[in-house]
């Protein structure tokens, strides 16, 4: 089969491999679409592969290809999408249900190949079918949004609060609308990049602050004079927002962390203080699964994106040729500004 091979920093190349070999509880699946993750960019451009060689990728949605003499519950032909996670299912964090926090788990596409391929080998019991209406660009954004989801039940959100999104990426535009579709009240969005912050207006925002602009600050004096903000969600992973979320955070309020961290956070004493003089609440949220497995957030969004509630195609920046891989990581090597998902295409 063909693929996408990462074999060192910054060298992908599009070459035949083996076809992946399915055991009897696993499934085949012929990919149709893919998506680059944000934390796909430093392990092509950086060192944060795993081992090389590598086929990256673990937002995807395809076709059944073929199924182990022990799968009973999907078909060749049918239209799905899969969980990437591979838990043990053995220790005390999986019979718990706690699958995210499996210490003995590997990922598809980072510690196992994933899906940059023609094919990918899934176990059964990790699969989703895509609703008959939800096409397979859709699927590729089931686990984004299960990403989302997780971060907002993890914060034991209640509608008719207010709530803002600090970084309106992928994962901030669906906090968005996720957070629009379960009744909050009011939502303010925070970037630097105004065509997400656009885009982010769309999806269900009432205020978009941009943090790039000399008079964001005022802003942000309105909000905190008005009390704050019930439950914030940093999506970024940068200090700036960091530090931001604990600053707009209302009086007992919630800051649910999403974004993974790209640099060493310090916290000053008056900034720390207000987690202490505020009692916050802080938490953090780590990929998108609970019990049973792989979840309720993967069965919400297939829920979601069925009834057209959900909106995922109008985030789409650019579709690729899985052939075209290095076109679509020009756009990262260029820092050509990006509003949306890429997809690779087969």
């Amino acid at each position: 089969m063909k693929a996408a091979v990462l074999h060192a920093k910054n060298d992908i190349r599009y070459e035949d491999i083996d076809t992946p070999i399915i055991s009897p509880d696993e499934v085949l699946i012929e990919v149709r679409a893919t998506g680059i993750c944000g934390s796909d960019i430093p392990r092509v451009l950086g060192d944060a592969a795993h081992y090389y060689p590598i086929v990256l990728g673990h937002e995807l949605a395809g076709v059944i290809a073929d199924v182990g003499e022990k799968v009973s519950n999907v078909e060749k032909g049918d239209r799905v999408t899969a969980a990437p996670l591979l838990p043990c299912h053995k220790c005390i964090d999986c019979q718990l249900g706690h699958f995210s926090q499996c210490r003995y788990y590997k990922f598809i596409g980072s510690s196992v190949f994933g899906s940059w391929a023609q094919y990918v080998k899934v176990p059964a019991r990790n699969i989703i079918k895509l609703p008959d209406n939800v096409s397979f660009e859709e699927g590729a954004f089931f686990e984004p949004s299960t990403v989302a989801l997780h971060g907002i039940f993890n914060a034991d959100f209640r509608p008719g609060f207010g709530a803002a999104v600090l970084g309106v990426g992928t994962i901030g535009q669906l906090t968005v609308q996720w957070l629009r579709i379960l009744g909050a009240a009011h939502i303010t969005a925070f970037d630097v990049d105004e065509a997400k912050l656009a885009k982010s207006k769309d999806m269900g925002a009432d205020v978009c602050i941009n943090t790039s602009e000399d008079d964001f600050k005022d802003e942000i004096s309105k909000i905190t004079e008005e009390g704050g903000i019930d439950y914030v969600f940093e999506t970024a992973g940068v200090t700036f927002t960091q530090r931001l979320s604990l600053d707009i955070a209302a009086n007992k309020g919630t800051v649910c962390f999403i974004g993974t961290p790209a640099a060493d956070l310090t916290l000053s004493p008056p900034i720390f203080e207000k987690i202490l003089r505020k009692e916050l609440k802080l938490t953090g949220s780590w990929m998108s699964y609970s019990a049973p497995f792989p979840g309720k957030e993967w069965m919400l969004t297939a829920d979601a994106l069925a009834r057209k509630v959900l909106k995922c195609e109008t985030m789409i920046h650019k579709k690729f040729a899985l052939s075209d891989v290095n076109d679509a990581f020009d756009l990262y090597r260029g820092h050509i500004p990006i509003d949306g998902k890429i997809l690779l295409i087969n």
